[in-house]
């Protein structure tokens, strides 16, 4: 029997032992303005949630899971990666209760509407108990289709990572991705209004990694999706027969394989201890990532410093390819080293190969998946040397160097010892640092010889219209120069990365976030 005196509380003044596993978790340091649903969300998917006693006084709460299994394995999962509601950590232990008995205990109505909402959800019912609703059916406004916007994007977020962490809240039809106003943003469609409602309430304001990535969620004026083309920007689950559209990726066999029968998408609570299934990849891709079990941030994941990208536990990197498919080049202009630099903005650049026979496209490899992803999502759809660039993942799995003897014209290169990889550091501060491309460019080691004047005409001479520029108050070792277009930043960071300033210092350029 658990009276809402704080027993628990007290003891926790002095170090004490932990207590032996029970179906009740004892929850500290939560926010005073936290709500009963996103208590709920930390514990939901691991299992059900059958009853909450929150001591909002005491910045405590209490959870009770329907098995101990659960608790055990959202204990588990919750000790090396503590979890956050409302960007302030909360520590979770084992309660002295076994059981929650609240029935008697004032101001319970609203834990109970809660638990009555999620568990509507769990057994597919129409309507959230406690949502005030018109003819007892939804609240206004609210349909099975949400908008996602995506903002902190320092690490490449995909489809299927989306996938991953919104199919805990039900079954996900459709997806479809894009770029708006530099802003990674997506569609998704659930088959129920009511998942959309709740993963709306557990999901928005979230990170989906460590202080970035941070989910932005609405209800979309849209009642359904159409999906042309399953590949890596829209896929329609319930039709795996469709095509890739041109020049896209297509569905491997294992991912359609991974995906069971059209139609009949695995419900979000099946599987051990309630984790959501496993998603399989193409197994080309040497890895298969399972769902991760935690609603709220970071959602998926912890970034590793070690490697300065993000860890899913138990996977090396992220599904996908690490070489890039670039088409619509102008081929009087470009150039191998210009590929390497302005990809290298993204990750490492380790090939690049212009077509020898259609010097318009050009394969990049870079380092990792990840890299590609990231510069994939930054570089499709600018404009470079007057033409719009097309930038997908490539079926090559490496780029391959021209043989002995073979006619190649230089078109051909490889980086892999270049000393000019941004990223090689592991948990490197430039992790941190990248932008999509923009008008305002950031530059850094330059000597203190160099004026205001130098810089420029140095980016004057590149054919620049340069609009602005300061020089950092606190050190005038960087700036801040802004130009016409993004277009004309793009070719000037190409052409003037690593230029020589003299007194051995190479000009550092990068795309700035900020604005003079």
């Amino acid at each position: 029997m658990l009276i809402a005196n704080g027993n628990d509380s007290k003891k926790f003044k002095g170090d004490r032992s932990p207590c032996s596993p029970s179906r009740v978790l004892h929850l500290r340091k939560i926010p005073s303005d936290v709500t009963e649903a996103e208590v709920i969300s930390l514990g939901l998917p691991f299992g059900k949630v059958t009853n909450l006693l929150m001591l909002k006084g005491k910045s405590q709460a209490f959870l009770e899971m329907a098995s101990e299994e659960a608790a055990v394995t959202m204990v588990n999962y919750y000790t090396p990666v503590t979890p956050h509601l409302r960007s302030q950590p909360v520590y979770i232990q084992y309660s002295n209760h076994r059981e929650l008995k609240t029935d008697n205990l004032p101001n319970q109505a609203r834990a109970q509407a809660a638990l009555q909402a999620v568990n509507a959800v769990q057994s597919g019912g129409l309507a959230l108990a406690g949502v005030p609703t018109n003819d007892g059916g939804l609240p206004p406004g609210q349909s099975s289709v949400l908008r996602i916007i995506v903002e902190n994007l320092f690490y490449p977020v995909t489809l299927e990572v989306l996938y991953q962490i919104f199919s805990k809240f039900g079954t996900v039809l459709k997806i479809i991705t894009f770029t708006k106003n530099n802003q990674f943003q997506a569609l998704l469609q659930y088959s129920d209004p009511v998942n959309a409602q709740y993963a709306k309430m557990a999901l928005d304001g979230q990170n989906i990694y460590n202080a970035c990535c941070t989910l932005r969620i609405d209800f979309s004026k849209l009642t359904s999706l159409n999906v042309k083309y399953n590949n890596d920007k829209s896929r329609d689950f319930t039709r795996l027969d469709l095509p890739s559209g041109d020049g896209q990726p297509s569905i491997d066999p294992t991912m359609a394989a991974a995906f069971g029968t059209p139609g009949i998408i695995s419900s979000p609570y099946a599987g051990a201890a309630g984790f959501a299934p496993a998603i399989g990849f193409p197994q080309a891709a040497g890895l298969s990532v399972s769902a991760v079990p935690s609603a709220l941030g970071p959602l998926a994941i912890t970034t590793s410093a070690m490697t300065g990208r993000m860890a899913i536990p138990g996977v090396t990197g992220i599904p996908g390819n690490s070489v890039l498919l670039v088409s619509n080049l102008n081929p009087d202009a470009i150039t191998p080293d210009g590929l390497f630099i302005l990809f290298g903005v993204y990750g490492d650049v380790h090939r690049v190969k212009i077509m020898f026979n259609k010097k318009e496209n050009a394969l990049v490899q870079m380092a990792d998946a990840t890299q590609s992803q990231l510069a994939m999502n930054h570089l499709n759809g600018q404009k470079l040397y007057g033409k719009v660039l097309r930038v997908t993942l490539s079926k090559h799995q490496t780029v391959q160097l021209p043989r002995e003897g073979q006619e190649d014209q230089g078109l051909t290169k490889d980086y892999s010892n270049s000393p000019l990889h941004r990223f090689k550091k592991p948990g490197s501060k430039n992790f941190q640092n990248i932008f999509p491309p923009s008008a305002t460019l950031h530059l850094s080691n330059i000597p203190p010889s160099i004026t205001v004047e130098d810089l420029k005409s140095l980016f004057g001479n590149t054919g620049c219209n340069v609009k602005n520029f300061k020089f950092f108050p606190k050190d005038r070792k960087m700036a801040l120069i802004q130009l016409g277009s993004v277009e004309e930043a793009i070719q000037a960071l190409i052409e003037l990365h690593n230029h020589n300033l003299g007194e051995n210092h190479h000009l550092r350029v990068s795309f700035s976030k900020s604005t003079i």
